[in-house]
């Protein structure tokens, strides 16, 4: 009886807080405690761990040991390719051991992978698996992926990517391959959710979400026999609330940045508003999930997003913060400020939108207005192994073990 008692009493303390069990679907409270614990580490995956230095000069074993230190559950963006197609094989190829070496150190972690709005002609450097052929009925031939049977046929959102890629058209068949290709890719590999980027703009053409469903289905078909723990958590941006189809969401929580409002005549001061922009605080959309549980409002992630610069330093508009995008204001705060913005940011979403939750900034790509700036946040503590770390590690880390004795 004392052993049931003490028990019963941590269980009591802890709550679901320490539940992070899920197979073939995912509950809310399961959900919401791996995005409770979510940190943004943006190419993770890409970094060798038998070298000791990755190209941004980082010791890979060093992130490593930050995600454990924190008790990180939810690892964004870990593994992506924006462009840059003819990487993918390099990708995969370092991200499989990384993973293998966080879920033996730590099983419950989930890793997110990302299937973003671009393709590039590097997706013509893609043989298409017999595999995948098979999946979407076709004959299997020796051949690759086509750029331009990606693209809308009427011209648009091509090169919209500063010439660089273009949005692809989900309603196009070879787009489906090519997301289901990276989705598969991704699982195989030990990734068990993955953000779809900005549909908004890839189902332009694409009635009903036609397209997506069709897509989405079958990468789930496919988790189900080959994912971790038989399921994928899927996610995309959300500027108007979610997507959802004959009351079934689309996804299983939804994302968006965080919308930062500048403070008039209070140079790079920054705060959090209910209501500005398109900001997504109290207007996720709700609807029967894919695991399916029904809610008013979807669980949903704000992030610290990057999206480039607009005359850094002076009063701008959104989505801009002083000229700049959020993780490189966030990164250029003293920092101090930077750290207790971090709790205000925290405290603001829990306190203002219960569905809504804040992602860590745990590495991300930046852009500040000097040349000689730096151009990649680490939230790492600074040391050799992280010598351009922005001292925000231990911070993150005293908000989740507060959070988690409340």
């Amino acid at each position: 009886m004392v052993v049931l008692a003490a028990a019963c009493m941590l269980t009591g303390r802890l709550g679901v807080a320490e539940d992070f069990h899920f197979d073939s679907s995912i509950s809310r409270p399961v959900l919401e405690n791996y995005l409770s614990r979510s940190i943004s580490f943006t190419e993770l995956l890409h970094d060798e761990l038998n070298k000791p230095r990755n190209e941004r000069g980082a010791d890979p074993h060093h992130n490593l040991r930050l995600l454990l230190s924190t008790k990180a559950k939810f690892i964004g963006r870990a593994l992506m390719v924006w462009g840059r197609e003819s990487n993918l094989p390099r990708f995969l190829e370092t991200a499989k051991p990384f993973a293998e070496a966080l879920h033996t150190a730590d099983p419950e972690i989930v890793l997110q992978a990302a299937d973003f709005e671009i393709v590039t002609r590097g997706v013509e450097t893609i043989q298409i698996p017999e595999q995948v052929l098979r999946e979407f009925g076709q004959t299997a031939t020796n051949r690759n992926f086509r750029y331009e049977a990606m693209l809308y046929p009427d011209g648009r959102f091509v090169n919209h990517w500063g010439g660089r890629g273009s949005v692809p058209d989900m309603s196009q068949f070879e787009t489906r391959m090519w997301f289901y290709f990276l989705a598969t890719s991704y699982i195989d590999v030990g990734i068990e959710a993955i953000h779809f980027g900005q549909i908004g703009l890839m189902d332009k053409n694409d009635p009903g979400h036609v397209g997506w469903l069709d897509m989405l289905g079958r990468v789930r078909a496919y988790a189900r026999q080959h994912a971790r723990r038989h399921f994928l958590i899927c996610d995309s941006h959300a500027p108007t609330g979610g997507y959802v189809e004959n009351g079934k969401l689309l996804f299983d929580f939804h994302s968006f940045p965080l919308r930062i409002v500048e403070v008039t005549n209070q140079p790079y001061k920054g705060i959090l508003r209910v209501g500005y922009s398109d900001s997504i605080f109290k207007r996720s959309k709700g609807g029967i999930t894919p695991s399916g549980w029904s809610c008013e409002h979807l669980p949903y992630l704000v992030e610290f997003d990057n999206f480039g610069r607009s005359n850094p330093g002076k009063p701008s508009k959104s989505p801009f913060i002083w000229g700049w995008d959020e993780i490189t204001w966030f990164a250029l705060l003293p920092e101090k400020e930077r750290n207790d913005w971090l709790r205000y940011a925290w405290n603001w979403v829990k306190e203002n939108d219960p569905d809504g939750h804040l992602e860590m900034p745990g590495s991300r790509v930046m852009i500040p207005g000097t040349p000689d700036g730096p151009r990649w946040y680490w939230a790492n503590t600074r040391s050799d192994a992280c010598p351009n770390g922005f001292n925000t590690e231990s911070t993150i880390k005293e908000i989740w073990e507060k959070d988690g004795r409340e």
